[in-house]
């Protein structure tokens, strides 16, 4: 079972645009169900893999909808706390590419409250974490905690930063923190932005390099419209294209890859990374990359079924 630990929210999204006469050209917000590990959970459930969530959740009408929403795509929610504080709000901002940016709602919400479970379930065989999660406390400490201990028991460690500028106060710590966790991840995800953001400003390959010499095993690169790469202690092993569709935005792009490379590699039992070799990680990436672009060919992040998978050529 994959264990996705982190927040889950409401990104509130543009939809069509008001009567500028009245509302100066503002327009109207649609409420969509988010939150980067919230969407790998679902992205790896959707895909026909036990997965789980860990977070703390509102009881508020959001928090309703985002756990009837795991359970609809058969997240398993046994792991999952729910409290009576509100939801965390992002509202999105989309560029003329499509692109997204974030301005968050945070204070006393619902997921930043979570609280170590303990052990993991038996059955747990990989744990992915990242975004707001690791950013804000008490939170960030506990998942932290977590990611460490299961670490030393074996499991296959996944992170994906997927850094939000404006949520860390204290940039030097922040990167002095995550350079402390690279020993404990197997598998690091990481756009090319975040990749410079964290290496402040120098080449995403060559910072992912230096991570493999922290202890990753693999640095899986999304860089947009030029694709997925892997580096290994190999060097940068494989690379795929991404795959040309028309883009409704792309939101959960990344989390959709996230969540479709555990699900391959859970397909696959796969343990070790060090065991892939450049076919091995040619073919996941692929499979990433395909399923991310039925994620942006939607409005929100809806990430695809294995039937979606199955019907896309």
């Amino acid at each position: 079972m994959i264990v996705v630990g982190g927040e889950a929210l409401v990104d509130l999204v543009p939809g069509e645009p008001l009567d500028s006469t009245v509302d100066g050209g503002l327009r109207a917000l649609l409420p969509r169900l988010g939150g980067g590990p919230y969407n790998v959970a679902l992205a790896a459930a959707r895909l026909g893999v036990p997965a789980s969530f860990l977070s703390r959740v509102s009881t508020d009408r959001f928090g309703v909808a985002l756990a009837d929403r795991l359970s609809a795509s058969h997240v398993d929610t046994s792991l999952l706390q729910r409290g009576n504080e509100p939801t965390t709000l992002a509202v999105v901002a989309l560029d003329e590419r499509g692109a997204a940016q974030y301005t968050f709602y945070v204070e006393g919400t619902a997921d930043r409250l979570v609280s170590d479970p303990g052990a993991l379930p038996e059955e747990t065989t990989a744990l992915s974490l990242g975004t707001l999660g690791m950013v804000l406390e008490p939170g960030a400490s506990a998942y932290e905690r977590i990611l460490r201990r299961e670490s030393a028991r074996g499991t296959l460690t996944a992170l994906d930063p997927n850094i939000r500028e404006a949520l860390i106060a204290d940039p030097a710590a922040y990167r002095a923190r995550f350079a402390s966790w690279l020993p404990d991840v197997r598998l690091l995800k990481i756009s090319d932005d975040d990749a410079a953001w964290l290496a402040e400003g120098a080449d995403p390959v060559a910072a992912a390099k230096s991570w493999v010499e922290s202890g990753v095993d693999a640095v899986v690169l999304t860089r947009g419209a030029d694709g997925l790469s892997v580096i290994t202690s190999a060097g940068e092993l494989a690379h795929v294209a991404s795959r040309k569709v028309a883009v409704a935005d792309t939101i959960g792009a990344g989390d959709t890859v996230q969540g479709a490379l555990l699900a391959w590699l859970h397909e696959r039992t796969v343990r070790d990374l060090a065991a892939l070799d450049a076919g091995a990680w040619t073919e996941a990436l692929a499979y990433a990359a395909k399923a991310a672009s039925i994620t942006v060919s939607r409005s929100g992040a809806e990430p695809p079924t294995a039937a979606d998978m199955a019907a896309t050529v």
